[in-house]
């Protein structure tokens, strides 16, 4: 069975041909293995030109070795990394020879995320911070990368030990009056009990209004365009994707299965999805693809429903299939199209947007709408996000709702300060959660399951 202390190897580099290709080695002592592969003795934190031998001595590349001892490492153990050339075959080669070089040390192949989870178990990264590495690799738009970038530096972790912090500091308080109630201090009063959690809950609401920012920006926006047949909502995903996604023709039906598109608008990632045309039919192929779009319907965060605004009155039909799917809170924004030919001018009033998809007048005012239903600034370009999950965003609304019922105890007139203090421990421990101050061992695979091999 594998151990958090056997050393590891793996291939650090994505898959495919490259110019560079990386081998990457952790553990207590990898001495041998540095003997074995490079015939040397490595001076630490150094690039080694050097040849990579194998069991024979023979090379099988040349490349660059770099030996980072620990704990001034990435994982805070000895850590190797072997730069050759980045053919698959020469990095199955190397890797094959470290496993095999490494056999005495009990080397062995390290497991998805396995590095970054042991930067995590030896105190090199927090719980926010290892999360923030796969963030940083998937993501989809400038934006994000920034914010996943000031997540691993660490700004969303201080952000959140600062509330800790003031909460252990208030709870020592609390708790400092229970266990002297012969002092007969007015507590409340003297220590500025009900300012300073008044402080922490309006911290914690900036916390969490920067993380859910985040979480739109991590995960995008799910948009589903649906409508009758040839109201234009192939017209509107090339007008929003900015190029020629979907075939527009003035044929009903010609869009028979959906068409995903991930597009960023402002910064805003959106996974937009058009659908085929919503009627009667007895077309078995276009049958199919109306069963589809009701199924993404119940899929979407966001659902627009377009409708010719030449002929509104017809969409009644369309209309009641897309109420009848949508999941509860999920907004429905009503798109009036063709106003180039109904002589409208582009506006927005309520749930409903007028514009022409054809011209792009009026697509501004869907994009605010957008931005507005995704909670999302529109200047934000991540300086003040943090990339934040949703086991984060629990977390938080975990710990408002215990400060929330702390600011009653504390506002009652015989206030129960056991009950308040009790309140403050669980806001506490809540928000240790998320840096992994207080982390359950499955949660921790879960989080590092996800990761690519070799990070």
């Amino acid at each position: 069975m594998s151990s958090e202390k056997d050393p590891i190897v793996a291939i650090a580099t994505a898959p495919g041909r490259g110019g560079i290709g990386i081998v990457r080695a952790s553990g207590a002592d990898l001495a041998p293995l540095v003997a074995g592969v490079t015939g040397r003795v490595l001076v630490p934190r150094h690039a080694t030109f050097c040849s990579f031998l194998d069991a024979a001595a023979a090379p099988i590349d040349q490349g660059i070795a770099l030996l980072f001892p620990a704990p001034h490492s990435y994982t805070g153990e000895d850590v190797l990394e072997l730069q050759a050339h980045g053919g698959p075959v020469v990095l199955q080669l190397l890797l094959r020879r470290c496993l095999e070089a490494g056999r005495p040390i009990g080397l062995r192949l390290a497991e998805p995320g396995e590095f970054t989870r042991r930067a995590f178990l030896n105190d090199r990264l927090d719980l926010a911070q290892a999360e923030a590495v796969a963030d940083l690799i998937d993501a989809s738009t400038e934006a994000a990368a920034r914010s996943a970038a000031r997540s691993l530096t660490g700004e969303f972790s201080r952000a959140v030990e600062r509330l800790v912090a003031e909460l252990a500091e208030l709870r020592a308080l609390v708790e400092a009056t229970l266990d002297f109630p012969e002092e007969e201090i007015d507590f409340l009063e003297k220590a500025d009990a009900r300012g300073r959690l008044a402080r922490v809950r309006a911290t914690l609401a900036e916390v969490q209004r920067c993380a859910q920012q985040g979480a739109v920006l991590r995960e995008g926006l799910h948009v589903v365009l649906v409508g009758a047949p040839n109201v234009g909502k192939s017209s509107l995903l090339n007008a929003l994707a900015g190029e020629e996604v979907a075939i527009v023709t003035a044929v009903p039906g010609t869009t028979r299965d959906r068409i995903a598109r991930q597009i960023q608008v402002g910064g805003l990632p959106l996974d937009i999805v058009d659908t085929a045309g919503l009627r009667a039919t007895r077309d078995e192929v276009e049958t199919i693809g109306i069963a589809r779009t009701l199924e993404e319907i119940g899929r979407a965060d966001v659902v627009l429903h377009l409708v010719d605004a030449t002929a509104p009155a017809e969409d009644r039909e369309a209309l009641a299939q897309v109420s009848g799917r949508l999941r509860p809170g999920v907004p429905l924004l009503t798109v009036m199209n063709k106003i180039d030919l109904s002589g409208g001018a582009p506006r927005a009033a309520g749930d409903s947007v007028w514009l022409s998809a054809l011209c792009g007048d009026g697509l501004d005012l869907l994009r605010e709408r957008l931005y507005r239903l995704a909670g999302w600034e529109r200047e934000s370009d991540g300086a003040t996000v943090f990339l934040a999950r949703e086991r984060h965003l629990n977390a938080l609304e975990e710990a408002r709702e215990h400060l929330e019922r702390a600011a009653g105890h504390a506002a009652a007139r015989d206030s129960a300060l056991d009950l308040l203090a009790e309140e403050l421990r669980l806001a506490q421990q809540a928000l240790g959660g998320i840096t992994g101050a207080v982390t359950a061992d499955d949660l921790l695979g879960m989080i590092f399951s996800r990761f690519c091999i070799g990070k």
